[in-house]
């Protein structure tokens, strides 16, 4: 019975895409993605995204949404999450896509029981010419994350022309087919006016690029507004003045306030 709910999810993905597909205008999808990411990701591809700890899920997973809906050039976003990642850290709140600026409805949300599951709905996926990019979201270590597996992701990303982000959170990287492969954690974001929370905000960090290449470190910035990343605003300087009724003796030789 197992075995048979698993074929129904599957076979459920693939008339969910086929509904998608039809009357779908011929798409070209962009050649990179704009803005400060540009030439970094290759379209057409795979690339790894792993938490660099495992209280970066959150943090990983919306950078992945983020980067995703750009490479998807106005496309559907495949988003396939592995339930024990949802079981760790919540399912995906459609308001809270939408706060990130991301169009919720362009976002198709596929859970999946196991790993085999989630790369099958991922191959599936980027087969779909209404699919601009695919992520697959998983937790913790797994064999079936194999060499030969990425190289069908990587096949079918080729083939259908969409790109794939795969996101992990508690394994560690394996060899792969994987274009880039990199390490994202959450970073402090600089307040807004009036100690507004300010956007969210991302340490990256590339571990590897095929073929060679500068390995580098970015802190970026999601404007949801303006739906790209941008470098932190740099800080200000400014210092607080003391207050005019406090006489410059309340404060002490060594900077503390006296009482």
């Amino acid at each position: 019975m197992k075995n048979m709910c698993r074929d129904e999810r599957i076979s459920l993905v693939r008339q969910r895409l086929r509904a998608l597909d039809q009357g779908c205008p011929e798409v070209c999808h962009p050649k990179q993605i704009p803005g400060l990411l540009s030439g970094v990701f290759k379209q057409e591809a795979i690339h790894e995204l792993y938490a660099a700890d495992a209280a970066d899920a959150v943090a990983v997973n919306a950078f992945a949404l983020a980067v995703g809906m750009l490479s998807a050039n106005g496309q559907h976003v495949v988003w396939a999450l592995d339930e024990m990642m949802a079981s760790e850290h919540g399912d995906p709140y459609g308001v809270g896509i939408e706060e990130m600026g991301i169009d919720s409805s362009k976002v198709l949300i596929v859970k999946s029981s196991n790993i085999k599951n989630l790369l099958i709905t991922g191959e599936e996926s980027l087969k779909s010419p209404s699919v601009g990019s695919v992520i697959i979201s998983a937790w913790g270590k797994s064999e079936t994350f194999s060499l030969n597996s990425s190289r069908r992701l990587a096949l079918a990303a080729k083939l259908g022309g969409a790109t794939l982000f795969c996101v992990r959170a508690g394994a560690e990287p394996s060899p792969s087919a994987a274009e880039t492969r990199w390490s994202v954690k959450a970073t402090a974001s600089t307040s807004l006016a009036g100690a507004a929370p300010g956007h969210p905000s991302f340490s990256l960090t590339l571990l590897r690029r095929r073929g060679g290449g500068e390995l580098k470190n970015w802190i970026l910035e999601w404007d949801r507004d303006a739906r790209s990343f941008r470098e932190p605003a740099p800080l200000s300087g400014a210092v607080v003045p003391v207050a005019a009724q406090r006489p410059a003796e309340a404060w002490s030789q060594r900077g503390r306030r006296v009482a």
